[in-house]
């Protein structure tokens, strides 16, 4: 799957009813037991960005078409999903090949619904499904180990990965994730989780899933204790009410925005989890902008021109000669790309330009 987030958490945390409401599809179920999701959900998601409607309000195109970004969501795991306890082994296979977790977590009371673990505790919660992702990172550096073995008595290649993975394996051992490990940054270690992908490695956004009350008031206790561990482990937080989420999906635009500012809330929680997990994925967008379509491309942070070109198609890059690009500020200020030419904000850039978010471009090439 790449570049994408997977949805994890304890069942009935919100995580299917948040599904629900990103992808806008109403299609995957929310039910009051574990294990309802069997196989797990993959949506595309447009990413919301505001700059695209206000290039369209210049350009007048025929259709607007944003950025993506993919999102799985699996079965709520349990203690001992690593081992197979709700088919949870099963379940993690399917975000092992994701970049971002979503980690969900019960931050309201509500007898009403069932709490596996008997009570609301958001630490405990955490602790049980990050100790199964790396009971899960276990197992695989276990095979892994036992595959090095064999192919170093050949090999002094595969003899310097037993090492690294041997070290790993001493780490996580001690359930500390792979994320603190020491030498992450050495070309075996990057090349072990190129092929392992360690979960616990991932970068993690904690979805805090409140009731509406909590939501208006900006939170509660147990988002207050969230917010404590996210600083300590350098994770974000999103506070959003699942429930509210799924409602907003059947509004117009205005009803949405009234609906959220009567609970005094600027945004929306999964506009917030979108575009975070979009900046965690070292993502950004540039734009085209022309009458046929608006459209934001995506490329990592730190692409150059002809590798951004290459999105739109290969051959922009073969035959790349030139850019055309105009800061999306000046796009708008100005008023589009001709007033743009005529004051000197249209600049024509090489294959050395690194392309910067927000970037409107126009590709010159040799077919």
């Amino acid at each position: 799957m790449g570049l994408g987030v997977g949805i994890v958490g304890l069942p009935n945390v919100g995580k299917s009813t948040t599904f629900n409401a990103l992808t806008k599809a109403q299609n995957a179920e929310a039910q009051n037991y574990p294990f309802c999701t069997i196989e797990p959900n993959k949506a595309v998601v447009p990413v919301p960005d505001k700059r695209l409607d206000e290039l369209a309000k210049i350009v007048i195109p025929d259709k607007i078409q944003h950025s993506t970004i993919d999102f799985v969501d699996i079965a709520g795991l349990v203690r001992g999903a690593s081992k197979g306890e709700g088919l949870g082994n099963q379940f993690l296979s399917n975000i092992r090949e994701v970049e971002v977790i979503l980690h969900m977590v019960r931050c309201f009371d509500d007898g009403n619904i069932t709490h596996v673990e008997g009570d609301v505790n958001p630490i405990r919660d955490i602790e049980i499904i990050e100790t199964e992702l790396i009971y899960s990172d276990i197992s695989q550096l276990e095979k892994k180990i036992e595959k090095l073995k064999k192919q170093s008595k050949g090999s002094k290649e595969a003899a310097a990965m037993l090492v690294v993975a041997e070290q790993v394996y001493k780490h996580i051992d001690e359930l500390q994730p792979v994320k603190t490990f020491e030498d992450k940054e050495s070309d075996l270690f990057i090349q072990l989780d190129k092929e392992l992908r360690f979960l616990s490695n991932k970068d993690v956004i904690y979805g805090a899933n409140v009731d509406e009350d909590s939501l208006a008031e900006g939170g509660n206790q147990y988002v207050d204790t969230l917010k404590a561990h996210a600083t300590e482990v350098g994770a974000d937080v999103i506070v959003l009410c699942a429930k509210i989420e799924e409602e907003l999906v059947g509004l117009e635009e205005d009803e949405a925005k009234e609906f959220l500012t009567d609970l005094g809330v600027e945004e929306s929680g999964l506009e917030q989890i979108i575009q975070k997990a979009f900046d965690k994925l070292g993502l950004q967008s540039y734009f085209t902008a022309g009458k046929v379509e608006v459209r934001a491309w995506t490329i990592k942070k730190g692409t150059k021109a002809p590798q951004a070109a290459a999105v739109i198609h290969n051959d922009f890059e073969k035959g790349f000669i030139k850019a055309e690009v105009i800061s999306y500020g000046d796009f708008v200020e100005f008023g589009g790309e001709s007033k743009c030419k005529e004051v000197g904000k249209l600049r024509l850039e090489g294959k050395d330009y690194i392309v910067q978010d927000g970037d409107v471009m126009h590709f010159r090439f040799n077919t």
